[in-house]
């Protein structure tokens, strides 16, 4: 039988080998998520914030550790939380902030720091045209042209010549102008009217005059969230009878309620999540299904579409996670360029709002198959034929 001494010293050789061959667990992977919860912004945000509770909490064998925090609508407060998880927090990745117009304000830190930046807005502006800086942001809705280009070709099958547009006084407004310019004209749709207001303006009697006074056989109001809702009701209350368009920006059910009967009949393209039950099968669909369901048992009501823009942010990320372990720990500047190069590489992958094709020029990556054609009928969403 071997001595006290004796089986000291094989145990601790044994302890020894153990920690030689045992692998070196790493640090958490770190990911902000800034969200307008409240302000102005907040019917976008909240299903935003909502939705952090059901990201991917694991990835490569690694666990994801979610920093939330709110900038209350506010683009200097939303400065100030992308510095604190950058600066203070060392965080890997950032999805946000809810706002066009903020999102575009915090581009050059995200680039600074070399952080990727997973951005759940609407404008194009933040990914297009690709920039040095802009190359470490990643849009998780589709682009203007996308969706534009289905609206357009609506227009024109329906026999419509002239439109009026209203749009916010922001980048998303300003981005969608540019975009239809370029669009109807190839249409041979001419645009008669222009008009632009800020998202806090109470009254837009003035713009909306203004469309009526061109007479435009219908007309594109190209606003996010609640602000999408009053340029249509005050257009209807002044007697226009044209049909009207709305962007993605209002795929939400506030938008209904607080619409009514004014926004019956409108026309919008927009995430399939709308629709679910009268899409065809698809990944698309399944993954959707599940996301809508599991947030409904946490919060009792469906997401809006906003929220399935972070939902697949966060399954990006999870899908890139594992590329970029190979080449850096989590916390390093070089894990953070990997990931960025994972994210740009990422092939076919489905997601709630259709299905993604990143490459280095295109940082957004929805083709078709990330939109649907539909209508507001009797107060719901439904597919158009």
């Amino acid at each position: 039988m071997p001595s006290r001494k004796t089986l000291s010293a094989l145990i601790a050789a044994a302890t020894l080998a153990s920690s030689m061959v045992a692998p070196v667990a790493m640090a958490d992977i770190k990911v902000g998520v800034v969200t307008s919860s409240t302000g102005p912004i907040a019917l976008v945000g909240i299903p935003q914030k909502n939705t952090v509770a059901l990201l991917p909490d694991h990835a490569g064998g690694e666990k994801i550790t979610y920093i939330p925090l709110d900038d209350a609508s506010d683009p200097t407060a939303t400065v100030k939380a992308f510095k604190k998880l950058i600066d203070d927090e060392k965080v890997d990745a950032i999805i946000g902030p809810s706002g066009s117009g903020n999102a575009m304000g915090v581009i050059q830190f995200a680039a600074e720091s070399g952080t990727p930046m997973l951005a759940p807005v609407g404008t194009a502006a933040v990914v297009l045209p690709m920039t040095e800086e802009k190359k470490w942001v990643f849009k998780t809705t589709q682009n203007d042209d996308l969706i534009a280009a289905a609206l357009v070709d609506h227009m024109k099958k329906s026999g419509v010549k002239t439109i009026g547009m209203m749009g916010t006084a922001d980048p998303y407004g300003e981005n969608w102008s540019r975009v239809m310019k370029g669009l109807t004209e190839k249409a041979g749709i001419k645009i008669v009217a222009d008009e632009h207001f800020q998202r806090q303006d109470t009254s837009l009697t003035g713009q909306s005059l203004k469309i009526l006074m061109s007479n435009p056989d219908a007309v594109l109001i190209a606003a996010p969230g609640s602000s999408s809702v009053m340029p249509q009701t005050t257009l209807k209350d002044q007697g226009y009878s044209g049909q009207i368009y709305q962007t993605h920006g209002a795929a939400l059910d506030p938008f209904l309620r607080l619409g009514g009967k004014a926004v019956e009949g409108t026309i919008l393209a927009a995430s399939l999540m709308l629709v679910l039950d009268e899409v065809p099968e698809s990944k698309s669909k399944e993954i959707a299904e599940d996301y809508v369901d599991r947030y409904t048992r946490i919060y009792g009501n469906a997401p809006a579409t906003f929220g399935g823009n972070v939902y697949d942010a966060g399954l990006l990320l999870q899908n890139a996670i594992p590329a970029a372990l190979e080449q850096g720990k989590p916390g390093t500047a070089e894990f953070r360029a990997a990931l960025r190069t994972a994210l740009e590489n990422t092939t076919e992958m489905a997601a709630t709002q259709g299905v993604y094709n990143l490459t280095p020029e295109d940082h957004s990556g929805f083709d078709e198959r990330g939109r649907e054609l539909i209508t507001v009928k009797d107060g719901g969403w439904a597919l158009m034929d």
